[in-house]
């Protein structure tokens, strides 16, 4: 017997999960978070309001409250599209896990990618046009993903509800960002060569490039997919 050990008379757990599996009677068993509590405090993040666990009826917890009932989860497969061309895109989209791509596809097959999304981010039609017959964004699954889903009119009507300038204050932090990307990555496409382009890859999204299949990362980059896997083998030195 080592020093420091105390015959407790049962065999002691090697770890705390262990420990949980035992049914060890001293241990207090706490039941997992609902699903919903994690939708409540994505939405917090986004509209970048506090929970206030103490006034539970305040104004804030009242409208992320609504909100969330606008919601219903959804787990979907990698390649499962939600958006395609040519037809209106009316919902919403909230991740809490997995990665999505954002992209226009010609009519030769060829992928153009304008965007990862991944947890925390919220989905939505930001342009006019896309919420038309004329929508050329399609939005498709990476990877494994758990969604948040909702009607983005119901979804806009809650929000436009909270007062003059509500939606507008929402929605143009997204649009600004997107157009932020899109305006950079279009400038780093015809300034840099690809080989300066695939390391500020790797140093601004090194999650992405570990998530994300070469052939997309490619497509995103501005690259065929041989240009991409001689860029990635001479940086491993392979």
């Amino acid at each position: 017997m080592s020093e420091g050990y105390e015959d407790t008379g049962y065999d002691a757990p090697a770890s705390s999960p262990c420990l949980l599996d035992s049914l060890h009677p001293e241990i207090l068993r706490q039941s997992a978070p609902p699903a919903s509590l994690a939708l409540v405090n994505s939405l917090s993040r986004v509209f970048g309001m506090r929970l206030d666990h103490e006034h539970g009826e305040s104004p804030d917890n009242r409208f992320l409250g609504d909100l969330a009932g606008l919601f219903q989860q959804r787990k979907l497969e990698p390649e499962t599209t939600l958006e395609v061309h040519d037809a209106p895109w009316s919902q919403v989209y909230l991740i809490q896990y997995g990665v999505m791509r954002l992209y226009r596809e010609a009519p030769s097959g060829r992928i153009a990618v304008h965007h990862f999304f991944s947890e925390g981010d919220l989905i939505w039609p930001v342009f006019g046009r896309t919420r038309t017959r004329r929508n050329t964004l399609c939005l498709t699954t990476v990877t494994n993903c758990t969604l948040w889903t909702a009607s983005f009119p119901a979804f806009r009507s809650a929000v436009t509800a909270r007062g003059e300038g509500a939606w507008a204050g929402f929605a143009l932090s997204l649009t600004e960002e997107l157009a932020e990307l899109t305006s950079m990555r279009e400038f780093r496409k015809q300034t840099m060569p690809a080989k300066e382009r695939y390391q500020l890859l790797l140093e601004e999204y090194p999650e992405l490039v570990q998530r994300v299949p070469d052939n997309q990362l490619a497509a995103w980059l501005g690259v065929v997919p041989a240009t991409f896997s001689r860029l990635k083998n001479a940086k491993t030195g392979k």
